[in-house]
């Protein structure tokens, strides 16, 4: 079986294996296919989404925030937001949830292969990162030197923060987190200031280098703009638009930027395509 012929409207069914609360309004749900058949023709590449339902309640669009290398579960990570993530952070283990895609382009893994990585997230958008981040650490002999700047509002809003200790450890990789001026604990060994600013100190160089953010706008806008003032070709610098997505499948026009559907030619651009969207950022 293969994902071409799953037809698009239906879902797959997926059951929760287990549960896991980030932050105090982000939960990760790791998934399993009720048909293991269907489980194991499943295919999807890094930064690829899917819409996820709660039957009854209806439907959210998330990433899928594990590795393509790592096939036997899928997870999503959501924050309580609405009606759809309370139902979805409702859900225990052994409850089945439907499951539409992969939908969308993806990270572009092959472009990156034999360069430097830097990924820079902030908050709930370390998710689409994640995928990428597992798939590369997986793969690791493909890349030079890998490095990682993360950052949240405080330290309660870190997401991920097992796997964050495990890539602090890592000697194959550079990893730097901080926290906003005020969300700083007294055993906060991080470090303290907005993403973009604590970017500028690391002052990354722009040498065979691909950069991969994502993150609120805001922070988004601000972490571009250091980088091309500190050299960097907007083609190199890769981000995922998702939060915009709702039907994911280009019906709906939630996700349109003038003649771009966010959902069906992205998620995933460089700035260089974004530079000439209007008024995206």
């Amino acid at each position: 079986m293969n994902n071409a012929n799953q037809n698009i409207y239906k879902p797959y069914i997926l059951r929760v294996v287990e549960t896991k609360d980030e932050t105090p309004d982000v939960r990760t749900l790791r998934l399993k296919f009720d048909n293991e058949e269907e489980g194991r023709a499943f295919t999807f590449k890094a930064g690829q989404f899917a819409e996820y339902s709660v039957f009854g309640e209806g439907e959210c669009t998330f990433c899928i925030a594990s590795s393509p290398t790592r096939p036997d579960f899928i997870e999503c990570s959501f924050k309580l937001v609405g009606k759809v993530t309370a139902a979805l952070r409702d859900c225990e283990v052994g409850a089945v949830i439907g499951f539409r895609g992969p939908y969308g382009n993806y990270f572009p893994l092959d472009m990156m292969k034999g360069k430097n990585l830097l990924f820079v997230g902030g908050g709930i958008g370390l998710a689409p990162l994640r995928s990428l981040f597992w798939n590369v650490l997986d793969t690791r002999a493909d890349f030079k030197d890998v490095s990682i700047l993360y950052g949240a509002r405080t330290v309660s809003d870190l997401v991920y923060k097992d796997e964050l200790k495990e890539w602090e450890s890592r000697s194959d990789v550079k990893a730097v987190f901080t926290v906003d001026p005020g969300g700083e604990t007294p055993d906060w060994t991080g470090k303290v200031g907005f993403v973009p600013a604590v970017l500028e100190q690391m002052a990354p160089s722009k040498e065979n280098t691909i950069v991969i953010t994502c993150g609120p706008p805001i922070m988004i806008k601000f972490t571009v703009q250091a980088l091309e003032k500190m050299g960097f070709a907007p083609e190199n610098i890769v981000t995922t638009l998702e939060n915009r997505m709702k039907c994911g499948l280009g019906k709906c026009g939630r996700c349109n930027i003038g003649s771009v559907y966010v959902c069906k030619d992205g998620p995933v651009f460089t700035y260089d395509q974004i530079k000439k969207m209007p008024d995206e950022f």
